[in-house]
């Protein structure tokens, strides 16, 4: 599982711009859309969207030298949707789905992206890359996650009306926002809203 430090720029409808780290690579493709109630979120409707998309997961690919056809924009939007379905399931301690897991080891079954570091030791990409290395990237860092020590880690937010999903990597296993700028501050702010109409002073 990819494990660098890193966060998406969210911009949500209403309240201010924030970063939200998933703690997983794999995880990072569900803020795209999804399946049912998530279809609403769905940002990918044209191969350029992936490509666009990626510079700003934690890949940080140049979208000018990732090639993504028609084909493989539907199989990014394929394997989001069973890596969904395969979250819920895991959340609810349910068996995952055959037919999901099918789709996210048949994206793993591909060569992932090459990895290459430069004389500073920072790692990146190869480039050129076509969008089947990335997918196969997300769907073995799904498999990683899923069959591994922190897949006991994977949980929603903890605010009523937020349905992200992230990897606790913290080290106390404490995280239950999916920002600290956005639902965990929301939820002081209630909080402390609840305390002054009660008269509690602490």
């Amino acid at each position: 599982m990819t494990r660098s430090t890193t966060g998406l720029p969210m911009n949500p409808p209403s309240g201010s711009p924030y970063v939200f780290d998933p703690g997983a690579l794999c995880l990072e493709l569900l803020v795209t859309g999804g399946p049912g109630a998530y279809a609403r979120f769905e940002v990918l409707h044209q191969p350029r969207d992936l490509a666009d998309w990626l510079a700003v997961s934690r890949l940080h690919l140049d979208p000018e030298r990732v090639r993504v056809t028609g084909a493989e924009l539907s199989a990014a939007r394929r394997l989001r949707d069973s890596l969904w379905r395969v979250t819920d399931a895991h959340r609810a301690g349910l068996p995952l789905p055959r037919e999901d897991v099918a789709e996210v080891n048949r994206a793993a079954a591909r060569p992932p992206l090459a990895p290459a570091m430069d004389t500073g030791g920072v790692r990146s990409w190869v480039q050129p890359a076509d969008a089947t290395a990335v997918l196969s990237a997300f769907a073995r860092d799904a498999v990683d996650l899923f069959s591994g020590d922190l897949a006991d880690r994977v949980r929603e937010c903890g605010s009523d009306d937020c349905r992200l999903v992230f990897v606790d990597t913290s080290r106390p296993g404490r995280r239950r926002w999916c920002s600290m700028e956005r639902c965990g501050n929301r939820q002081k702010v209630r909080a402390l809203r609840a305390r002054r109409e009660t008269g509690d002073p602490s």
